[in-house]
């Protein structure tokens, strides 16, 4: 894994206009993107048309676009997490829009045919319940999203937020009881 000061130090000539700090920056951090992306992807149905590479690439994309002042590593993979995050949401809208044809179940030659995955919905209902969780308490909701989409560890969240690895401890425990409740209801 490549180190935090690396990063930073990179980060920092790239956000200064140092264009090979920024091609290096993406050489030294593209495999932990696309692992990020690998694990993002896991998750989802099957038959899921988006690939790491192409989610990392948009990913990356809209970073260097964004125009974010990236702060050091943890902020860099956070914001690549919840761009991705994004680029899933998105996805998902997309291909379940009726104008697309989205609703429309997908049948195979198959002779075991099986019921449409519902990855989707339920990746959306998830949003749904986070961007709720963000307006009844915004910090909780940023540390569930670092945590599981920015796949943060605990004490690295702890630093992203200025917070203490014990708060981070007490929102992941409510923000999941909040979110069960959100998405059972």
């Amino acid at each position: 894994m490549p180190g935090e000061h690396d990063i930073t130090m990179l980060l920092h000539a790239w956000g200064s206009g140092d264009a090979v700090a920024g091609e290096q920056l993406g050489a030294l951090v593209y495999q932990e993107l696309r692992e990020m992306a690998r694990q993002r992807l896991a998750g989802e149905r099957g038959d899921h048309t988006l690939q790491p590479t192409a989610l990392v690439n948009e990913a990356y994309l809209r970073l260097v676009q964004g125009g974010v002042s990236l702060n050091d590593r943890i902020h860099f993979f956070a914001t690549a997490a919840l761009h991705m995050r994004s680029i899933l949401v998105d996805h998902a809208r997309a291909r379940l829009a009726g104008k697309r044809g989205g609703d429309q179940v997908r049948v195979t030659l198959a002779e075991d045919l099986q019921a449409p995955d519902s990855g989707d919905a339920e990746l959306l209902a998830l949003d749904v319940a986070l961007t709720a969780l963000q307006e009844a308490d915004e910090r909780t909701a940023r540390v569930v999203e670092l945590t599981y989409f920015g796949g943060l560890q605990r004490d690295e969240v702890a630093q992203a937020l200025s917070i203490s690895v014990p708060t981070v401890d007490r929102a992941l425990r409510f923000g999941r009881a909040w979110l069960k409740q959100a998405l059972d209801g």
